[in-house]
């Protein structure tokens, strides 16, 4: 989605933001950016682009301030801050965001997904704006979306070669209703945990696997308390940036442009970084020691028609217009 589409949207809900709270701090000169991606991942480092870029674009009047890693709480708690004004934005996965914004969910059906390419296209075209509209009705303002990338399941049990594998597997995912449905659909049993609680969970044996995109299974460390490594796939997944809305609203027409350029700037950089970091993290899994099976297309195929129930029962839990919308988009 452009800049200037963003804007145009922007302009004509600002009048949705007057029923929805005043942030703790209007027309504030630095905006407070908080996250839970270790300084070192690639979203982390494409938001310093952000910083640095805005305060180039504004001569230093708007700058930011950023808090990865969990400096001021996981990813849940960032939702809060933002949704409140505590903090101006925050950069996530968009699965913490469902349960505020359940439309999202529409972006992680089931295997649906064979390339970045194809997410990609549907984020930035007339879904993404639909997406956007359901963020604005609920006070936030998107202001970009990063890769987070193809996810992938790990445990320390048993390779995954076969739907069968999976079979009461403990396996933390995201709270996303449609992730855990996934699961409990090829016989896992999922459990709905924040990241900042999985390295522990799992080295105490109370979680027998966990799933992520090769670049957070790095960053994280979580091959220092997992043996087996896949290529499932099974969602592609996104980190939204999101602005209190309110406090978007208040900056001026320049610095609003100032802040959609710097990170359109900032987007279109970790997408390419992250499509290159990809296959490296995934080697550097196994240079650690990781046993890598890959999940042959048979497989695939088992899971995705084990899993076809999850996009029936979406299409009754978010309404059926915008899951056919990927499906369409997708097909063509």
């Amino acid at each position: 989605m452009t800049t200037t589409t963003r804007i145009a949207q922007y302009s004509a809900t600002a009048l949705l933001t007057l029923s929805l709270g005043s942030p703790l701090v209007a027309n504030a000169e630095t905006l407070r950016f908080g996250g839970n991606f270790t300084d070192d991942h690639s979203s982390s480092r494409a938001m310093e682009i952000f910083r640095d870029s805005l305060a180039e674009r504004t001569g230093d009047d708007l700058t930011a301030q950023l808090f990865p890693n969990m400096q001021l709480g996981g990813a849940g708690e960032n939702v809060d801050q933002v949704s409140t004004g505590a903090i101006a934005g925050t950069w996530i996965g968009i699965s913490y965001l469902s349960r505020t914004v359940p439309e999202l969910e529409a972006m992680s059906l089931p295997f649906a997904f064979d390339s970045r390419d194809e997410a990609f296209a549907l984020i930035d075209g007339e879904v993404g704006q639909m997406l956007d509209e359901k963020l604005a009705e609920k006070g936030f303002t998107a202001l970009g979306y990063m890769e987070l990338g193809f996810r992938h399941v790990t445990n320390d049990e048993r390779p995954i070669e076969s739907i069968e594998d999976f079979e009461g597997l403990k396996i933390r995912l995201q709270p996303n209703e449609t992730h855990l449905d996934t699961f409990r659909a090829i016989g896992a049993n999922p459990v709905s945990m924040d990241i900042n609680e999985v390295y522990g969970a799992l080295q105490q044996g109370v979680l027998d696997g966990q799933e992520n995109p090769y670049s957070i299974i790095s960053t994280k460390r979580l091959d220092e308390v997992q043996q087996y490594l896949s290529d499932s796939g099974h969602f592609y997944d996104f980190i939204v940036v999101v602005a209190n809305r309110s406090t978007f609203n208040d900056l001026s027409d320049e610095q609003q442009q100032a802040v959609l350029e710097a990170m359109d700037e900032a987007v279109a950089w970790q997408r390419q970084t992250a499509a290159e970091e990809d296959q490296a993290a995934r080697e550097t899994l196994i240079e650690r020691g990781m046993e890598f099976t890959p999940i042959s297309d048979e497989t695939r195929a088992e899971l995705r028609e084990a899993s076809q129930g999850v996009v029936d029962d979406l299409r009754e839990k978010i309404g059926a217009e915008i899951v056919d919308r990927v499906l369409e988009e997708l097909a063509s």
